[in-house]
């Protein structure tokens, strides 16, 4: 009995795997719209290498640049939370419940997902079938992804 309470909790908290898509899609969606901007004002411009568009392209590079570390790392770090996993009501804990902070972030979203990317995105598909939810850069960096509203119980 105890231990279906349990498992029971553990669901309630994991975050879904397509709300976990979700915010990807739009932390992917602000940087590449950052560049894209950047793009478009570069050709309004003129576009060019030696000319105003290079240097509003070579900016809006620089801005979308630093709106992924700051994505990646500084908020995880400080929030335990990317941008879209704040627009999506997800939150990146350590298995304890404790905040993530900045080095399993670093770890998480530089090696976790490089690992993840060369098993083919086998390992983000993992997040799927996992009782809790954890993609294998989870697993790798010692984190879980649980709804912002929910508090993961220490094991």
């Amino acid at each position: 009995m105890v231990g279906d309470v349990a498992r029971t909790q553990d669901v309630e908290l994991r975050a879904p795997f397509a709300l976990r898509c979700g915010a990807a899609l739009v932390d992917y969606t602000v940087v590449a719209g950052i560049a894209a901007f950047a793009t478009l004002l570069a050709r309004m411009f003129g576009g060019g290498s030696r000319t105003a568009g290079a240097t509003v392209m070579e900016f809006g590079f620089i801005a979308a640049a630093v709106v992924v570390l700051a994505d990646l790392f500084v908020l995880p770090g400080l929030t335990g939370r990317t941008l879209g996993k704040w627009v999506t009501g997800l939150r990146i804990e350590r298995r304890d419940g404790e905040p993530v902070g900045f080095l399993r972030a670093l770890v998480r979203h530089t090696i976790g997902y490089l690992v993840s990317l060369l098993t083919l995105g086998l390992g983000f598909l993992l997040a799927a079938f996992n009782r809790e939810g954890r993609a294998l850069h989870d697993l790798l960096a010692g984190t879980v992804v649980v709804r912002a509203s929910a508090r993961v119980r220490p094991r």
